[in-house]
């Protein structure tokens, strides 16, 4: 499972939360592990129930002004308790100044306590995406991610088989590279994947006999794009005589990435075969069969019916003939 620590969270630059740490500064290692927030009002009533720790809290004006009217002691006992639950921090908004037995009893269990001078609706909005966009999961394939008309297109295989070179020919014909060698795959809800290239690696390619190649610089910004949905997925084998490859297209299948069953297809390559004619073609049948048409099927279907028709005729024939 994805984490993000709070220190993390404050690290980031771009995010546009502004936040600032008022106590707890000895917790900034606690872990972030959902995206969703939650706003612990009826915690400061001592209702503790349905609390998530590993959750962002967020303290707004309703919670920090009830918790104002509440007694001394009453006010110590329930920020007390909440605090011994190991919360990854709390987040104050509006910029608000919050009671001080908040910050002390803060600073008593390192629970990080932060504010933002922006207001609750519009922080929950950015943090949300921003925490959905970190947490959920994410792994490293070996391949190139090309958009092919606008399909995702992720090209595996054995080191050398020709996945840069296939990448390279499609660019030279007008589609666009996401990313070469790495490809960076995240999860999306509810169930997208989106490769994307590594800091590194980014707008890079590397061909043997050329070596390392800036795509960005060499064909323009237009070859390139930073990420893509990946929408099915080309593994590139070696050819074999032997080998039962499919040849009606009608053997469905499917390649799992995080979960995610995604459309699979073998394509053997020789000398002699053109493999980028092969994907782009694939590419447009992937867009068709997204849009509820399949040639393989429909072809499927038309051999049936003339095969029931041709047997039908026969019948005919035959009773014909007993008859006479």
């Amino acid at each position: 499972m994805a984490k993000l620590s709070v220190e993390a969270l404050l690290a980031e630059q771009d995010t546009g939360l502004e936040l600032e740490v008022l106590a707890g500064e000895d917790g900034l290692y606690r872990q972030i592990e959902s995206h969703r927030i939650q706003k612990p009002g009826l915690a400061f009533a001592g209702h503790l129930s349905f609390l998530h720790p590993t959750r962002v809290q967020i303290l707004g004006s309703t919670e920090l002004s009830y918790l104002d009217k509440l007694a001394d002691d009453v006010a110590e006992r329930n920020v007390d308790r909440l605090c011994q639950l190991g919360f990854a921090c709390f987040i104050i908004t509006k910029g608000q100044q919050p009671r001080p037995v908040l910050i002390e009893k803060a600073r008593q269990y390192s629970v990080p306590l932060l504010r933002t001078q922006m207001k609750s609706s519009q922080f929950i909005s950015l943090i949300s995406k921003f925490l959905e966009e970190r947490l959920l999961p994410s792994t490293l394939v070996h391949g190139v991610l090309v958009d092919v008309f606008g399909v995702g297109v992720l090209l595996i295989g054995k080191s050398g088989i020709g996945k840069s070179e296939c990448a390279l020919d499609l660019v030279l014909r007008g589609h666009r590279l996401v990313s070469d060698d790495v490809v960076k795959v995240r999860l999306k809800l509810p169930a997208v994947l989106f490769g994307e290239g590594s800091d590194l690696l980014h707008y890079h390619m590397e061909i043997r006999g050329l070596g390392i190649l800036n795509i960005k610089h060499l064909f323009g910004v237009s070859a390139i794009r930073e990420r893509k949905k990946i929408d099915v997925v080309i593994e590139l084998v070696e050819w074999d005589e032997d080998g039962d490859y499919d040849r009606l297209g009608l053997d469905e299948q499917f390649y799992d990435l995080l979960g995610i069953q995604v459309p699979l297809l073998k394509v053997p390559v020789c000398p002699g075969r053109n493999i980028s004619s092969i994907i782009e073609v694939a590419a447009r049948n992937q867009l068709l069969k997204e849009m509820g048409y399949n040639s393989a099927r429909e072809f499927q279907d038309r051999l049936e019916k003339r095969m029931a028709e041709v047997a039908q005729q026969r019948s005919h024939s035959i009773i014909g003939d007993n008859l006479e």
